[in-house]
């Protein structure tokens, strides 16, 4: 999903611009695409007219950023002034997106996209009655005026179309274009929507029931008699049919990055390495730094699993955190229990020497028994030479 600022520079030269609440030529749009395509029109029945001189304006599909595709229900208004007709809103396909024009007041209908919105609305003009007099003269074909006395009345037989799709252009859209006509119409003088129908759309974008995520395109609210009352007497719901999936609103887009929360600074020079954020319970507490002298000797950086426990969960003292400062090497990796210093390498290696007793390089004590044979041969006395008497 996408919103911009305003319609493609072509669309806006053509067709509209935006316009204050006083008269303004041109067409009103308020600025908004959206990559997803509207939902059909729901199928509903139009609530009695609350008194004579109401003119009936039809509900349609509308965007907000947070929650999506919302229904804004059909209503009965009164016009800012005689003489004046409603416009429609309509979703229309430009520059790859769907742009929303939205309706105006003035004294002829316009083009709104060919979109048959019922009720005198059929996609080309409208239908449901005409100004005579500073008058309004109803057709009862169309408007549901049973309920009030209404002198101004008139029967015409209008047929509608059937199809319920809400936009025009793109891919299963309407395929009408403005005539002539319908374009000197939308560029006379105009009236923006009223007040009244300002508060009822506001009313719609912050109803739940009313988005599209909620009743899948069958609201429970298509249509009121007042405007902004969604409740009680003259409220229709939409017929029920087959429920159409929602596209995502835009703020419920996964976001890209992850910023790190305030407070949860690391100390300087024990800065986690990317991606790792330190979550609050683990942040180093002040007064518990590493002393002076026991940084980590060259390539031995503290693993991520290893961070300074918290002040509440380890309320041990610095001097128990970190081993003395002959020892550097034991903050990563300190044995179960202290061994004393006394015994150097040396005296180890010899040991286990020793204890190879199959070690040809190493002198070993003689097994025999008795500790001097060879001197035996030397102190042997020589017979005496034999002496001839």
């Amino acid at each position: 999903m996408r919103r911009i600022a305003g319609l493609p520079l072509a669309l806006a030269l053509s067709l509209c611009c935006f316009s204050p609440p006083h008269a303004a030529r041109a067409q009103l749009a308020i600025g908004i695409t959206v990559n997803a395509a509207p939902p059909p029109l729901p199928v509903y029945v139009q609530p009695p007219i609350p008194a004579p001189g109401y003119i009936w304006t039809p509900g349609y599909w509308a965007w907000s950023d947070d929650t999506g595709y919302y229904w804004v229900p059909g209503t009965w208004v009164l016009p800012p002034a005689p003489e004046l007709l409603w416009t429609p809103g309509y979703w229309g396909w430009s520059d790859g997106a769907y742009a929303f024009h939205a309706g105006y007041w003035g004294p002829t209908v316009g083009f709104y996209g060919g979109i048959s919105y019922g009720f005198g609305y059929t996609g080309v003009g409208y239908e449901g009655g005409y100004w005579r007099g500073g008058s309004f003269f109803y057709n009862s074909s169309v408007n549901n005026i049973s309920n009030v006395s209404v002198t101004n009345v008139y029967n015409r037989t209008v047929v509608n179309n059937t199809t319920n799709v809400s936009y025009n252009g793109g891919t299963g859209g309407t395929t009408v274009k403005p005539t002539p006509q319908q374009l000197a119409a939308q560029n006379g003088q105009h009236m923006a929507a009223t007040g009244e129908q300002t508060r009822h759309a506001q009313a719609a974008m912050k109803n739940p029931a009313l988005t599209l995520a909620n009743n899948h395109g069958h609201p429970a609210v298509a249509a009121t008699a007042h405007a902004a009352r969604f409740s009680g007497a003259g409220v229709i719901a939409a017929r029920p049919g087959k429920p159409i999936a929602a596209p995502p609103p835009r703020h419920a887009q996964t976001a890209t990055g992850h910023a790190l929360p305030t407070g949860h600074a690391l100390p300087t020079g024990n800065a986690l390495p990317p991606g790792h954020a330190l979550p609050t319970a683990n942040a180093s507490p002040a007064g518990h730094a590493l002393p002076t002298g026991n940084a980590l000797p060259p390539g031995h950086a503290l693993p991520t699993a290893h961070a300074l426990p918290g002040a509440g969960a380890h309320p041990a003292p610095a001097p128990h955190v970190a081993p003395p400062a002959s020892r550097p090497q034991l903050v990563q990796h300190a044995p179960p229990q202290p061994r004393a210093a006394a015994h150097p390498p040396a005296p180890r290696v010899a040991q286990a020497v020793v204890r190879r007793p199959a070690s040809p390089q190493v002198s070993r004590p003689a097994p025999r028994p008795h500790p001097a044979p060879r001197p035996h041969p030397a102190a042997r006395p020589h017979p005496a030479p034999h002496q001839h008497s």
